[in-house]
């Protein structure tokens, strides 16, 4: 597996990054987001999402177009000389490492998918920032109680009304002209009653 982290020869290998809610446009300004992202390598796009089966998560896309997401940008992770066929090979392989059934939101989602196929190609880790959620770190008896509680109702319902209290904050940041733009694409279904 060899690998370079700068420009020169070798097939390119990119970082596409996805909102995964419209609310990420005012979030990223203050360093905050979910993402979602994807590595394009050799022309096609690569991602790891769940599904209820023992089978692999990753799935294959063209660039930049990955369904239910919003794409935001682009980032440049280096090359790697792995030829089309070596490349195909290393992702099947690395794809049976990634079933569906084993996503996990903070443990092992589609941003540590691309940071393990960026390490592997690069030698460099995805930045940072396109995983801050999942670097929330807990001790094992408060990442078992976090686990359970993201399962629950009661979760759904505290963070409906954390939503509803970012909303007003935003409103009263943001004035009235821009709020009824952003309410208008994304907050008609935040009713917590």
């Amino acid at each position: 597996m060899e690998a370079q982290n700068g420009g020169g020869g070798g097939a390119p290998v990119v970082l596409n990054v996805y909102d995964l809610t419209p609310m990420n446009n005012y979030l990223y300004w203050f360093g905050l987001g979910i993402f979602h992202s994807g590595i394009e390598v050799h022309g096609m796009e690569y991602g790891f999402g769940a599904h209820e089966f023992p089978t692999s998560g990753v799935f294959e896309v063209e660039p930049k177009s990955c369904p239910g997401f919003i794409y935001r940008r682009s980032v440049w992770m280096g090359t790697t000389n792995m030829s089309r066929a070596e490349f195909r090979s290393f992702i099947e392989n690395l794809a049976g490492k990634y079933n569906g059934n084993a996503y996990h939101l903070i443990s092992k989602n589609c941003n540590h998918f691309t940071d393990d196929v960026c390490k592997n190609l690069t030698r460099k880790s995805i930045p940072g920032w396109v995983n801050r959620l999942a670097r929330v770190h807990f001790s094992t008896a408060s990442y078992q109680k976090a686990s359970k509680f993201l399962q629950s109702d009661t979760s759904l319902l505290i963070l409906r009304f954390l939503m509803m209290i970012w909303i007003q904050y935003l409103h009263q940041l943001l004035g009235t002209v821009m709020w009824k733009s952003w309410t208008s694409t994304c907050c008609h279904q935040t009713s917590i009653l």
